[in-house]
């Protein structure tokens, strides 16, 4: 683990060019990263592929009337540390470079805690076909089944998309909650793991285990997505997370957790905002995010920040964009879209983010902007890797398990 150097970016291919003019000072985010070689995130991907989601989706919708022809307006939901941002400033050289480009005016709101939260505030207004003031939200691959289902949101227009349709990672293009992809486009995706500050702790942190000591008694903080803190827990207790488990292995996941928040070890228990304890010092170490602690690394100038998979394996994920059922401007959220499927703008995203790049042709445009980061794998995972680390996706769950284990969760974890 070294320093995180700051380093000048090189010149990019074009469409992608301008973002160089509109980078002030030019820098890649260098993450603190482990080593391995890096292949095609595709077949890591691939080997991880979910199983099937309840029956059930979209018919017939009643669109709303598109007025991007005359509006240049576009709004964004997003999570937080998860687009190129230069430095502690609060503009995208890419967003920048999208909105010389086309005209189209972007409002980016990083205003996603976690996809259960979220949902609750939208849903009932999309159902009543109210407007949500977006025109993109970015939800996590669980929850874009339930968006699909309820019909809360349009479909896409994949043939004004040729980036999309040419650089979408082919194992991506065929989701099992959405076939074809005719509703949703995948942003990034990422693990969950481990994130600590190795001098504050003071050792290595391997296991879940080493997480519950005295030591770090108060000063832990885990996800509020159950599907990242319970499925880890559920692999450190010897469940396969992409099994047919049930209740019982679920409820005694959700019954250490509510142990050890009991017990004073857990501080938190929250969505994107953790990385407000982890920044303060309130907290050193939890159950976090890859791609947040390489952002939290670089922004703190603390090459200690540190994440690793548990020995007992991490999750996979994917988060996509989609565009809300009420939303007046589709066309401009395609070609916004689509634009991040350019692969050298995708690589610029990623050597921000550090999270796992889903556009075909990213890694050959990294290798001009750090050539380090193209051998990332956290960005560029193999199939090895995946397979190596235990790293599993959550299985799908139907209509009655959601209910039920969110309703577990709520009361027995976030009553908390």
């Amino acid at each position: 683990m070294t320093p995180i150097p700051r380093r000048t970016r090189r010149t990019l291919s074009p469409p992608a060019a301008a973002l160089t003019a509109a980078a002030s000072g030019g820098l890649s985010r260098r993450a603190l990263l482990g080593t391995g070689a890096a292949a095609s995130a595709g077949l890591a991907l691939s080997a991880c592929a979910p199983p099937a989601p309840p029956s059930g989706g979209p018919s017939s919708l009643k669109l709303p009337t598109d007025v991007s022809d005359t509006e240049k307006i576009l709004k964004w939901s997003n999570w937080t540390a998860y687009l190129d941002m230069n430095g502690k400033e609060t503009k995208s050289p890419t967003l920048t470079a999208f909105m010389e480009q086309t005209g189209i005016d972007v409002s980016y709101s990083e205003d996603i805690e976690d996809n259960d939260s979220y949902y609750a505030k939208v849903a009932p207004q999309l159902r009543a076909g109210q407007s949500i003031d977006r025109d993109i939200f970015t939800l996590t691959d669980w929850m874009a089944t339930r968006v699909i289902r309820d019909q809360l949101c349009q479909p896409l227009e994949l043939i004004q998309m040729p980036n999309v349709v040419g650089n979408l990672l082919q194992p991506l293009k065929d989701a099992s909650f959405d076939p074809g992809r005719a509703h949703s486009i995948t942003w990034q995706s990422g693990f969950a793991g481990i994130g600590y500050n190795r001098d504050k702790v003071g050792r290595e942190l391997k296991s879940l285990d080493d997480l519950w000591t005295d030591d770090l008694k108060g000063r832990i903080v885990v996800l509020s997505e159950f599907r990242d803190t319970a499925a880890l827990v559920m692999q450190s207790q010897g469940v396969d997370i992409e099994s047919d488990w049930g209740r019982a292995e679920f409820e005694n996941a959700v019954g250490f957790i509510e142990q050890k928040i009991d017990e004073g070890y857990i501080r938190k228990v929250k969505g994107n905002s953790y990385l407000e304890d982890l920044t303060s010092g309130n907290a050193v170490a939890g159950i976090t995010w890859s791609g947040d602690i390489f952002v939290l690394a670089y922004d703190t100038q603390d090459p200690s920040w540190t994440f690793t998979i548990p020995e007992s394996g991490g999750t996979l994920w994917s988060d996509n964009m989609m565009v809300p059922i009420t939303s007046t401007r589709r066309r401009n959220a395609q070609r916004l879209m689509d634009y991040y499927y350019d692969p050298a703008v995708a690589a610029q995203v990623a050597a921000w983010v550090n999270y796992v790049c889903p556009v075909d042709g990213a890694q050959a445009e990294m290798e001009k902007i750090d050539p380090d980061l193209a051998e990332s794998p956290w960005i560029f995972p193999t199939a090895e890797f995946i397979a190596d680390n235990n790293i599993q996706q959550f299985r799908v769950l139907n209509s009655d398990e959601d209910i039920e284990y969110s309703d577990m969760w709520s009361s027995n974890v976030m009553g908390n």
